[in-house]
């Protein structure tokens, strides 16, 4: 069992019952590797790197979602072990290699210890994800998808100067506004689906909880050396707090899905 009942569960959710019409998840909030997999190799300056997990993504999750009062889901273990934000048969789901640095605990694994991971791990978090959703359609709560994530300040030696990324893939019902809002505050560099765009192979939740259901949705990605620490994840989950409640309020299609 990769998981034993005493080990730490593999999500946390905040305000299960949370009005709020965002509903935040956080994919790569933690850095925990379960007992039964040591370390996977790495020592732990490694394991504290961005390779492992996004950096103050879950300090600003977590203040955004007490600002407005919304339901905010977090996966506590580290992307090492499994991507909770790539299809289960994408290449990268559990990658060998990660940036420079090699996975010793990932070289090996076989379809069954796989499967293991993605059942004590991937499936718990996705499907509490679902049954969230599913529960505010039937109350018919707006709706609105928020991906909260983190990058690195250099990737492979180059340096990334973007203060934060808007990134959407095939709705941006949420993302061009939220764009020109940010844009609009004078003080930050802002990408469009940069340093990284938004795909069906790269960014499981966006597509699968916000996009197919028909929910407005979108990823954030902000620099990692800006949400380090306490006060720079207050200061932007007040700058997200200030703009996005304006930015879904002007959304012109509904923030519920159609009955099933």
């Amino acid at each position: 069992m990769l998981l034993p009942p005493d080990d730490v569960a593999p999500l946390d959710v905040q305000r299960r019952d949370g009005r709020s019409p965002l509903f935040i998840v956080c994919d790569h909030a933690g850095r925990l590797i379960p007992r039964s997999l040591g370390a996977l190799g790495l020592s732990e300056d490694q394991l504290a790197d961005h390779i492992a997990w996004d950096i103050g993504a879950a300090g600003v999750a977590q203040r955004l979602g007490a600002a407005l009062g919304a339901t905010t889901v977090l996966q506590r273990y580290s992307r090492l072990v499994i991507d909770c934000n790539r299809p289960l048969d994408a290449h990268d789901s559990i990658v060998r290699r990660s940036e420079r640095t090699d996975i010793p605990g990932n070289q090996a694994v076989g379809r069954d210890a796989a499967e293991e991971r993605a059942r004590a791990i991937f499936h718990p978090y996705h499907d509490e994800i679902r049954r969230a959703l599913d529960q505010r359609q039937a109350m018919a709560l707006p709706t609105v998808v928020i991906a909260m994530h983190s990058f690195t300040p250099v990737f492979m030696d180059v340096k990334l100067c973007i203060a934060v990324g808007v990134l959407y893939n095939r709705d941006a019902r949420v993302a061009r506004p939220l764009l020109q809002a940010l844009r609009d505050e004078g003080d930050v560099v802002v990408g469009d689906n940069e340093p990284y765009a938004a795909g069906e192979l790269t960014d499981y939740s966006l597509v699968n909880h916000g996009e197919r259901r028909g929910l407005p949705c979108v990823e954030l990605e902000i620099r990692q050396d800006l949400i380090a620490d306490g006060r720079g994840q207050e200061a932007w989950a007040e700058r997200l707090a200030r703009l996005l409640p304006a930015v879904i309020q002007a959304l012109p299609t509904p923030t519920t899905p159609p009955s099933r």
